[in-house]
């Protein structure tokens, strides 16, 4: 008996593999999982929950104003005025005594309010729609291409900058008191967080985006005692969540991305009941 159930799972596992789509998926959120959850540990120590949102909210706006300056290329438009609108974003961030989450929260709102407008009145909204929930089983090779490298320059960006980032989340004051220059590695890392959900955009979409980015990190903190535990345990399960999404949904026939995002939500509730249970253990 025990023999058949192997030998039946084997064959299901071919199965699942035998598509082309399929792999490049998979080796999609083998790329994708970690560099998000290594760019949450950092968003959600800095306290920028809705940042990655805010910038998935954008995307449309970014959309249509390439779109009205003749972009033919989506993802270069995008882009570009992410990066924009991040910088922007972190100016009016350190010049007002405004919470973050408000900042961030307004701007969300006005970019996503903007793009609507604009793809209304030109009637290009049905055409990208899709960006709303994504598509994680059309990524193309050369898409994956462009994740790798992503993934090489975000392993690179935190090695470089992890404790510059760690020491600004912990104090501003006492960072620049150290000689770390806090704006240019806010706005760096801003850039950088802006680069990476915007490439992801189309796969995950803007609906999900900040639950792929945040979750993996959120759960980790609840689990995790030194900083160490915290990165490894956030990339340990964005990974299993993501290759395990994809799995039920092919068999389950259900969307990719909110299944991944279901089992992230699943794993952050698992993860907060433990730690309530230690703490009065």
């Amino acid at each position: 008996m025990i023999i058949w159930a192997i030998k039946l799972s084997h064959k299901k596992l071919m199965e699942f593999l035998n598509y082309t789509f399929i792999k490049n998926a998979l080796i999609a959120i083998l790329l994708a999982s970690p560099i998000f959850a290594i760019i949450g540990t950092m968003i959600v120590n800095n306290k920028m929950a809705f940042f990655s949102d805010a910038l998935g909210h954008s995307a449309l706006t970014g959309i249509a104003i390439g779109m009205l300056l003749g972009i033919s290329n989506a993802n270069i438009s995008i882009v570009i005025f992410a990066i924009v609108f991040a910088l922007i974003l972190n100016y009016v961030k350190n010049k007002t005594s405004y919470g973050t989450d408000t900042i961030i929260s307004v701007f969300s709102s006005i970019a996503m309010a903007i793009g609507l407008a604009l793809l209304g009145r030109m009637g290009e909204f049905n055409k990208y729609s899709n960006y709303l929930v994504g598509d994680l089983l059309s990524i193309s090779k050369q898409e994956l291409v462009y994740l790798a490298i992503a993934f090489v320059l975000v392993i690179i960006f935190w090695i470089f900058t992890f404790n510059k980032i760690n020491a600004i989340s912990v104090n501003k004051m006492l960072a620049k008191s150290k000689g770390i220059n806090v704006t240019l590695v806010d706005n760096l890392f801003s850039v950088v967080t802006a680069i990476i959900v915007m490439i992801s955009i189309r796969w995950i979409g803007i609906l999900l985006i900040n639950s792929m980015v945040i979750l993996p990190a959120a759960s980790s903190r609840n689990i995790s005692k030194d900083m160490r535990e915290y990165h490894t345990n956030a990339i340990i399960i964005a990974l299993v969540s993501g290759v395990l999404g994809l799995i039920i949904s092919y068999y389950l026939n259900v969307p990719t991305g909110p299944m991944i995002v279901i089992i992230l939500g699943i794993v952050y509730l698992f993860t907060f009941l433990l730690r309530k249970i230690l703490q009065f253990s």
